[in-house]
């Protein structure tokens, strides 16, 4: 593994280039390579590890990514670190691309682009744009952020129990929200609020597995973020852009997702029509990273980009 960065709009990203395990997949151009980055505010070296590294044994070069202003990123200029912006985190997949196509010994036309909950949507809305993208894996994908926070199409699990929610939550996260936009117009440092955790900490997402996963994350990860964040995620809405993807595409769906609406999801795969392949499992979120369902979602995801990357002879 090389740690290096590469530029976005200025700033600069740092990555991890993950070097194929075997010559499987070499072609006349190279070998084909995977771009990942997470979702949301999460960093690198938060479970992206089990993905990547079949996606080597696959015979896939692999450039994981921090966005600007997380993890060893820089960052971008003339914004705080901690500040989710789904257009910044699109620049930053754009740059990633770019990089990597440029790199000797990687095949520019066999790059596929990987993304998680709310990359999960980014690399829908980038491959809507980049017809050279050769195909996309986006599990429990985050495609229309104004269901997402109105919680319109979500599906709740048979037989669980009703999401216990914590009385002003809401209107804790809005006076944070307003206080921040404040801020960002007085030159103060911003007002964060953390990302994940129990319905008590007052986090944005606090739905089955928060917590599990924050254990789950690397020392990298800082659990808080802008809260002018928060105003972004209605406008962040891939699903208005998917009818235009012209590649393969493997659309992992975690049925009773509490975070982003598999529903949303599975409109967005009648939209792509036969570009789109469903990979669907009666579960939550955060079963994806870990548990009983993973294992298979990792090997689906495999077989999938072996299938769609090979060298064409």
């Amino acid at each position: 593994m090389t740690v290096l960065t590469f530029d976005s709009s200025g700033s600069w990203c740092e990555a991890t280039l993950h070097p194929a395990d075997s010559d499987d997949l070499v072609g006349p151009a190279g070998r084909p390579c995977v771009v990942m980055a997470h979702g949301f505010g999460t960093t690198r070296d938060s479970g992206l590890a089990p993905f990547a590294a079949a996606f080597v044994r696959a015979g896939c070069d692999v450039l994981t990514f921090d966005y600007r202003g997380f993890g060893g990123s820089e960052a971008p200029v003339g914004a705080p670190r901690q500040d989710v912006d789904h257009r910044r985190h699109r620049e930053d997949y754009r740059a990633a691309l770019a990089f990597v196509r440029a790199r000797p010994g990687v095949d520019p036309d066999r790059v596929a682009l990987w993304g998680t909950s709310y990359s999960g949507g980014h690399v829908l809305a980038v491959a809507a744009e980049d017809h050279r993208v050769a195909a996309v894996v986006s599990q429990g994908a985050a495609v229309d952020g104004l269901a997402a926070l109105t919680g319109r199409g979500k599906v709740r699990r048979p037989g669980a129990a009703p999401r216990r929610r914590t009385p002003g939550k809401g209107r804790a996260l809005a006076a944070a929200v307003a206080d921040d936009l404040l801020r960002a117009r007085t030159g103060r440092p911003p007002r964060l609020v953390p990302f994940v955790g129990d319905e008590a900490s007052g986090a944005l997402i606090s739905g089955s597995g928060a917590v599990d996963f924050e254990a789950m994350t690397g020392p990298t990860f800082r659990n808080e973020m802008c809260a002018r964040g928060i105003v972004r995620i209605a406008a962040n809405r891939p699903i208005r852009r998917v009818s235009a993807i012209r590649c393969p595409t493997l659309l992992v769906v975690a049925e009773h997702d509490e975070i982003a609406p598999s529903t949303s999801v599975h409109d967005a795969a009648r939209r792509m029509g036969e570009h789109a392949e469903v990979a669907a499992y009666p579960c939550e979120h955060f079963a994806l990273y870990a548990g009983p369902v993973h294992d298979e979602v990792l090997a689906w995801e495999t077989a999938f980009l072996l299938e769609h990357l090979r060298a064409v002879p």
